[in-house]
């Protein structure tokens, strides 16, 4: 081999020139032989190295890619999860409050209606009279904006023509009195009904007159008959009481205050218009009197 190698080089180069050693030669070569091996391994290293760094970058990103898409996955399912129990969470406790504020609205009505009997019973105690409580339970349709209808009947001890009073804002004030009596109902005439007519009096001055209604619970009350003489001593607000005369009414019941004082000079007496002390349209709670013999007041 040694021979066949020098004889190419001998007849590449034309022939070994004459003072050149054999072996310098030989050393050369195999000297370049072995840098080009080794600069052609390194440099094949490195190149595989490279790929195989990009390689592995690669996965490695596609590899974070999905992981993070997992995680995202993930928390999203269980942030749709959570939404969902938050808003589970937050209907019951809707429903929560609204039993609470039930109660609550439940509990001041009821307070409210304990003050209310409070006062009538108070003011049943304190009465001279027979009494019977009763309460609204409706308005006779034929006489919508007049006639009061009453859970009280004859069964419970009613009858035509007793008196009704009722008891509002600490005061005591006339209602009407009984027209009509059923078993376990009755029909009251209010005061300001267009035939309700009533004997009344100043409770201070005394100047007696007669009561009319309006037909209308929202319209003053009006007093005819008070003799004219009785213009100075008049006050805005004097209360206006039953008289007691014809035995309808009993004597000493309020009525109302005087609102306004109607001067006309053909007439001989005075017009007044009166308040009625009860506000007819808040009420609920009723009380049917009648006087109590002596026989009853021992």
């Amino acid at each position: 081999m040694r021979r066949s190698i020098f004889g190419m080089l001998s007849r590449k180069s034309g022939g070994r020139k004459p003072g050149t050693p054999l072996n310098a030669t030989v050393y050369v070569f195999i000297s370049l032989v072995i840098v080009s091996f080794l600069l052609l391994m390194f440099s094949s290293r490195s190149l595989i190295f490279n790929v195989k760094n990009a390689g592995l970058s690669l996965f490695s990103g596609v590899r974070g890619g999905i992981h993070e898409i997992s995680s995202f996955a993930s928390r999203t399912v269980l942030s749709v999860r959570e939404l969902s129990d938050l808003r589970k969470e937050h209907a019951e406790l809707l429903k929560i409050l609204e039993r609470y504020e039930e109660l609550e609205r439940s509990n001041a009505e009821i307070y409210q209606e304990n003050i209310r009997l409070r006062e009538q019973l108070g003011f049943s105690q304190a009465l001279r009279y027979r009494r019977i409580p009763a309460q609204i339970s409706g308005r006779d349709p034929d006489n919508l904006y007049s006639a009061i209808v009453i859970n009280k009947g004859s069964f419970a001890g009613v009858s035509n023509d007793m008196t009704v009073v009722a008891w509002q804002n600490g005061t005591q004030a006339l209602v009407g009195k009984v027209i009509q009596t059923g078993a376990f109902e009755s029909l009251i005439m209010p005061v300001y009904d267009i035939n309700a007519l009533v004997s009344s009096r100043f409770s201070v001055t005394r100047f007696e007159g007669i009561i009319e209604g309006q037909g209308n619970r929202e319209a003053p009350l009006l007093m005819r008959f008070v003799p004219k003489r009785a213009r100075e001593e008049i006050n805005i607000g004097d209360i206006i009481i039953s008289s007691g005369l014809g035995g309808v009414y009993p004597e000493g019941i309020n009525i109302g205050r005087v609102g306004a004082v109607n001067v006309l000079e053909y007439e001989t007496t005075l017009e007044l218009e009166v308040i009625p002390m009860i506000d007819f349209s808040r009420l609920e709670y009723l009380f049917l009197v009648e006087p109590m013999t002596e026989t009853e007041n021992e």
